[in-house]
């Protein structure tokens, strides 16, 4: 039995289409293609692929609305690959539910490794993250069982909105998570609070987990959009 992973490719540039493909299939996955929205919309549901590259310049619709609609029955990662370089179409993409957002031209290593990522994000938490594990990167420790942080061995003393912004960051690692997204899932959906006050704890928590808070190694930022922690190893407890 076939264990290879299935991507659709909803591109309709028929010669970026076939580039991606070549590189795809060179790496043992298998490729579909769709053209257009409704072609698109049909492969998801027939062929239930494990992941979508996805253009949003489509011309039948905007694939935004592909994104909202695959959302309203599967969490498969979708990868944005799309001319489209502004900070508001990829914070549009990324709050609705896209798992990433590679803007063209781009290289086929980077491809790779965000495909490979968003597929391991896929298979560790395919409907919602789970709590109840191990998070590592580095020397960088999160025990999301006994609630404690620890960094080459010593344990971080963090406040407990400290400690909601990191655990949020660890169960999607490697995603990247809009302001938006934080601001909601640790002050709650009808804060009315600003990106100043992420902000301040931001660097607050960037001066306990980095040697060079100037140039993080676990928390990055993503310029006008939001956060990404590294995606080394989730370890989840049964």
């Amino acid at each position: 039995m076939s264990t290879k992973q299935t991507i659709l490719i909803v591109e309709d540039e028929t010669n970026i289409a076939n580039f991606m493909a070549a590189i795809l299939q060179a790496n043992d996955y298998i490729v579909k293609t769709a053209k257009n929205g409704q072609q698109a919309e049909t492969m998801i549901s027939s062929h239930c692929p494990d992941l979508i590259l996805l253009d949003l310049g489509l011309p039948d619709m905007d694939g935004i609305q592909i994104i909202k609609s695959v959302r309203k029955w599967s969490a498969v990662p979708i990868i944005v690959v799309s001319a489209r370089d502004r900070e508001y179409d990829k914070v549009e993409a990324l709050d609705l539910g896209a798992d990433d957002y590679i803007t063209k031209p781009f290289g086929t290593s980077e491809m790779l490794a965000r495909i490979r990522t968003a597929l391991r994000h896929g298979i560790t938490a395919a409907e919602a993250p789970n709590e109840s594990g191990i998070y590592k990167s580095g020397g960088l420790c999160v025990d999301m069982i006994r609630r404690r942080v620890t960094l080459d061995g010593e344990e971080l003393h963090l406040t407990k909105i400290e400690y909601k912004i990191v655990m949020l960051l660890c169960l999607h690692g490697g995603r990247v998570l809009t302001y938006d997204f934080i601001l909601r899932n640790v002050w709650g959906p009808y804060t009315d609070r600003d990106n100043q006050i992420l902000r301040v704890n931001m660097a607050n928590i960037r001066r306990k987990l980095e040697k060079n808070p100037a140039e993080p190694r676990y928390i990055r930022t993503e310029v006008g959009v939001g956060y990404r922690m590294p995606d080394n190893e989730l370890i989840v407890t049964m």
